[in-house]
């Protein structure tokens, strides 16, 4: 509904000027309405406000959605299974183009549909094979970009019946007015029937074989037989070589960490996080917090790494020949052309144990940082008077803990979550230390963070689907905030689609989340499937929710409205959860309580607190 009263009020700008003033006092009520005024920044003051509406409901439809829960033993049909082969394909990988990327060169629009501004105008052709998918509107990049997942899908549905040159030969001979059609387009198509080739013969089989696979190869291995093994990796991200499942994975040689093409987006990454934060700040970031997962940097082969590197102004090198990491170059503050950042990390308990040499090469490189004769404005490292830099939890043991706390309930305030924090994840970690307790260290390090740090490599999961992120990145938050008084910015940076890294704080992101996957019907639909363990889910998300807003007031009142709306407030939801999983139903109305009773959330309806109260006993 928002979406067509921002395309009206575009189109009334040109033609009929009386009807601006309306549309946009009914944009503005429909934004505060739905609490959207808030998330995107609108006031309705402006044209460039509204634009920036356009594109934060540009963001939102471009977002991944997960139909439903794996199951063991089973491969995606139908619908779901085209759906999941055009997200497999949207990023390409090597010499393997990227389906979506296909469809564009082949349609000659001129445009990189992966690396684009979303909500900027559409100047380019509108060729009737895009017309036709789609009765919207199309005015903005992000109608291109959505035009061309909707032909993907189709494609990838009938692949098996018409190529894509096909498709436009019969689009260029049939009677459909398409004067926009550039003319040499009925000859081209060449690029995506590659892909849709690749699809159809590799890539179809691979899927509708996972499920027979992982049930064979679970029988063998409670049989003591040897199961096959396969590489890891993120599927979505253009590892495909992962497919079919059902395989005992393997990792990666950590000595080629970070590769050269985690370097590539590393650097992107942090160049974009620095100018993001001169941005926000008009300062230039000095002392940043990253968290490092070991899981995140086998699948990207180092994102974490190379990011962390270029912020302090080093660079790898590599043995071309094997391209194992043999050392680094220190920058030239010349070559950086702006300070170098004071980088902590916080590292997981798998990433100590896995990246043993990691840990080595970055400590050797603050060393080597700290030692240089440069001013403190242009390098903080050199005047501190501690190298000590990465810090993890006790050998041995795993995690940032946080999640007792918050799953007991046996906090009373922020500063004891931090205190925990620090407690849990201050052992130093180094060329010559293997986990010495030093919270006077780890304090003072956190109280000097301006930026707290944490990038998600791939969409297949989020933000609210896992206690570890609020862990960590929560978690670091409300240390730093502890120790320094003041709130830091948050980033959390999107790595899914390694031509693009995008730069967002922890407060977009759960906007982004919330309204994306959290409350959309597609997604408690999908869940609702899957019974007692869909009603889990649901009421797992309020519990992340909740710990986002208590460590790092990221999630709004508004957010747990729209929440409470979505599953209790909704009487399909609330009888699906009572029917399938009644112990799920009364922890998440606990939830929703405890929120109210920490300050966390402020209902706009007194029956609220009534209605919650009867559902949790």
């Amino acid at each position: 509904d928002l979406e067509a009263l921002v395309d009206e009020y575009y189109l009334a700008s040109g033609l009929d000027l009386r009807r601006l003033s309306l549309l946009k006092a009914n944009i503005l009520d429909l934004t505060r309405h739905h609490k959207m005024d808030k998330d995107a920044g609108f006031t309705g003051d402006d044209d460039a406000d509204l634009q920036r509406l356009d594109t934060f409901l540009c963001d939102l439809k471009e977002a991944q959605i997960r139909d439903g829960l794996h199951i063991l033993g089973e491969s995606p049909t139908g619908q779901q299974e085209s759906d999941l082969l055009v997200a497999l394909t949207r990023v390409g990988s090597g010499e393997r183009p990227s389906l979506i990327r296909a469809l564009a060169d082949d349609l000659e629009l001129g445009f990189d549909p992966l690396n684009c501004d979303m909500g900027a105008v559409w100047n380019g052709p509108k060729p009737s094979t895009l017309l036709v998918v789609s009765d919207d509107p199309w005015r903005t990049i992000g109608d291109t970009v959505e035009r061309l997942e909707l032909l993907a899908t189709q494609l990838v549905a009938h692949a098996s019946r018409l190529s894509f040159a096909e498709h436009l030969s019969m689009r260029e001979n049939s009677n459909i007015p398409h004067p926009e059609v550039p003319p040499k387009a009925a000859s081209k198509g060449v690029v995506t029937d590659g892909v849709l080739h690749f699809i159809n013969s590799t890539l179809r089989p691979q899927l509708a074989s996972c499920g027979t696979n992982e049930i064979t190869n679970l029988l063998r291995a409670l049989d003591g037989q040897s199961v096959p093994p396969g590489p890891s990796g993120a599927p979505t991200r253009g590892r495909l070589d992962v497919l079919p499942t059902g395989r005992n994975f393997y990792s990666i040689d950590n000595r080629t960490l970070p590769t050269p093409a985690a370097w590539t987006l590393g650097k992107a990454s942090a160049d974009a996080l620095l100018t993001r934060h001169f941005q926000d700040t008009g300062q230039h970031l000095k002392n940043a917090g990253l968290s490092c997962w070991g899981t995140a940097n086998m699948r990207t082969g180092g994102d974490d790494l190379a990011q962390a590197m270029w912020l302090m102004g080093v660079k790898p090198v590599w043995d071309t020949s094997s391209w194992r990491v043999t050392g680094f170059e220190v920058q030239p503050l010349a070559v950086l052309g702006r300070p170098r950042v004071d980088v902590t990390l916080r590292i997981s308990g798998f990433f100590r144990d896995a990246f043993p040499a990691q840990i080595e090469l970055l400590d050797k490189a603050i060393k080597a940082v700290a030692a240089l004769e440069e001013d403190a404005d242009d390098n903080p490292l050199a005047a501190s008077l501690s190298t000590a830099r990465i810090f993890g939890s006790k050998p041995g043991a795993y995690g940032a803990g946080l999640q007792a706390l918050i799953d007991e309930g046996i906090w009373s305030s922020k500063a004891d979550l931090a205190a925990a924090y620090v407690t849990w994840g201050a052992y130093v970690y180094g060329t010559h230390e293997q986990g010495r307790s030093d919270e006077t260290t780890f304090r003072e390090r956190l109280s000097k963070i301006e930026a707290v740090i944490h990038n998600q490599d791939n969409r297949e999961h989020d933000v609210l689907d896992s206690d570890d992120y609020y862990q960590f990145e929560g978690g670091m938050s409300a240390a730093v905030e502890t120790a320094s008084g003041k709130k830091p910015k948050i980033y959390h940076n999107d790595h899914s689609r390694p031509e693009r890294p995008i730069i967002r704080t922890l407060d977009e992101e759960i906007s982004r989340v919330i309204r994306s996957r959290v409350v959309n019907p597609k997604w408690i639909k999908g869940v609702k499937r899957h019974g007692y363990k869909g009603a889990f889910e649901i009421a797992a998300t309020v519990d992340y929710m909740f710990a986002f807003a208590a460590t790092a007031d990221a999630v709004k009142s508004h957010h747990f409205d729209l929440a409470y709306d979505a599953y209790i407030d909704d009487a399909d939801t609330l009888k699906f959860m009572a029917e399938n999983n009644l112990a799920a139903l009364r922890e998440m109305s606990a939830r929703f309580a405890e929120a109210i009773a920490r300050g966390l959330w402020q209902p706009r309806l007194n029956s609220v607190h009534d209605r919650l109260k009867e559902l949790s006993q």
